[in-house]
């Protein structure tokens, strides 16, 4: 089985609600438990920036099952790529909203103190995202 690390941004709908993030955090955990998915998401009441991690099949179908979900709006595919191991294996779906991020760690990894995940490159995100993970264990 080939492990893949797959990392997109996401725009929120016009619908999204206030109990929405609660109920997109506690479908992820069921449903990657189940599959063998973990990661990561990062939410800014705006966009949203994840990174999924598992089996081929099951990071695509997670992926797809986001696609088609009305609560998302301009998906943008980051990166996709074959990994070793996993850098998120202790969350079936870890999380952090923006309150918790300051704004120097938009400008380390965008150039730029507002969050915008779409002008950032694959290798910004990701290691955007191992910064908020360490953040995560400190917490």
């Amino acid at each position: 089985m080939f492990l893949v690390r797959l990392i997109y941004t996401s725009r929120i709908t016009k619908s999204f609600g206030p109990t929405d993030i609660d109920c997109i955090l506690n479908s992820a955990r069921k449903n990657n438990k189940e599959h063998d998915v973990t990661g990561l998401l990062f939410f800014n009441n705006k966009c949203f920036l994840q990174c999924l991690e598992g089996s081929r099949k099951m990071v695509n179908q997670t992926y797809n099952n986001i696609q088609n979900d009305k609560r998302h709006s301009d998906i943008i595919l980051i990166s996709y790529e074959e990994v070793i191991e996993r850098e998120f294996e202790e969350w079936s779906m870890g999380y952090m909203h923006h309150a918790n991020v300051f704004k120097n760690l938009n400008l380390k990894y965008s150039g730029k103190s507002e969050f915008e995940p779409e002008k950032m490159s694959a290798g910004s995100t990701f290691n955007f995202m191992l910064e908020i993970k360490e953040m995560l264990y400190k917490n």
